[in-house]
C-alpha cells in the first residue's frame, strides 16, 4: 500500500493539495498534519513513503522538521519561495513545487516518483539518482552521480573525488556501500568505492590481485577479498 503525508499550515493549501493527490490515483492513503510536530506523530504511526512539505510551517520550517529526524521517506518540497531549490538538493529531494500547484506539475513530480521506486532497477538504493547537493565549509556543488569516480574512506567521513574536487562529507564508507547504486558503484578495498564507467584498464599481478586505472590515470588496488567479485563482473 502506498502511503503520502501532506504537511501544509493552510488549510485551504493543504485541502487542494490532497484533492489534486486523490485525483491523480497515485496512492492508496493520504495523511495530513498542519506542522511539524503532528507530521512526527503520523509518521511514525503510518510511515508514509513520500512526504509533500511546506518550507514555512509555524514552530518549525521543514528544513528544521528533517533535521530533527533519525531518518524520513522521500521528500518532495512544496512553497511559495523559489530560494530555498538549492537547499533543497541537500535533502536529497524528489522534487521542489512551487505554488500555486499545478496539477501538471504535481504529475511530473510523481513522475519522478514513479521512476525511483521503478521495479526495473536491479537493487533498491536509498541513495539519490538525480544530482545531489554536496557542501564542505563554505564550499557548495550540485553534483550529478555519474560524475563521481571514487568515494574514498576518512575515518567515519568520507572524501568524494569529482572533476577537480575532492569535498568531505559526514557519511561512513559503510554506510555508502550499503546504499549506492551496485550498477555503478563498487568496492575495491577497505577504503575506496569507485564508479566502474570511469575504469580504463585492469591489470592482473602474479599474486592473484588486481590493479585497476582510471580515465583520469589515477591508480589503486583491488583487495585479495574483493578480487574474485571483480573477475565475476568482468567474466576474467
Amino acid at each position: 500500500m502506498r502511503k503520502c503525508l501532506v504537511v501544509e499550515d493552510s488549510r485551504l493549501a493543504r485541502k487542494e493539495l490532497v484533492q489534486m493527490l486523490l485525483e491523480t490515483q497515485s496512492f492508496n492513503s493520504i495523511h495530513e498534519a498542519a506542522n511539524g510536530e503532528e507530521a512526527k506523530v503520523i509518521l511514525a504511526k503510518f510511515e508514509p513513503d513520500v512526504i509533500f512539505l511546506d518550507i514555512h510551517l509555524p514552530g518549525m520550517t521543514g528544513f528544521d522538521f528533517l533535521e530533527s529526524l533519525d531518518q524520513f521517506p522521500k521528500v518532495i518540497f512544496t512553497t511559495a519561495y523559489d530560494e530555498y531549490a538549492i537547499k533543497s538538493f541537500e535533502y536529497n529531494a524528489i522534487d521542489y513545487l512551487l505554488k500555486p500547484i499545478k496539477k501538471q506539475r504535481l504529475e511530473k513530480a510523481i513522475a519522478k516518483l514513479n521512476l525511483q521506486e521503478s521495479p526495473l532497477k536491479t537493487k533498491r538504493s536509498d541513495f539519490p539518482t538525480q544530482p545531489i547537493f554536496i557542501r564542505d565549509g563554505e564550499k557548495c556543488w550540485i553534483v550529478k552521480m555519474k560524475d563521481i569516480r571514487i568515494f574514498e574512506s576518512v575515518g567515519n567521513y568520507s572524501r568524494i573525488y569529482f572533476d577537480n574536487n575532492k569535498p568531505l562529507i559526514q557519511r561512513s564508507l559503510n554506510y555508502l556501500e550499503g546504499v549506492l547504486d551496485p550498477s555503478m558503484f563498487f568496492r575495491i578495498n577497505r577504503q575506496q568505492i569507485i564508479n566502474l564507467n570511469f575504469i580504463e584498464k585492469l591489470d592482473t599481478w602474479f599474486t592473484g590481485k588486481f590493479r585497476i586505472t582510471l580515465k583520469t590515470g589515477e591508480e589503486m588496488k583491488v583487495s585479495r577479498r574483493r578480487a574474485n567479485q571483480i573477475k565475476q563482473l568482468f567474466s576474467l
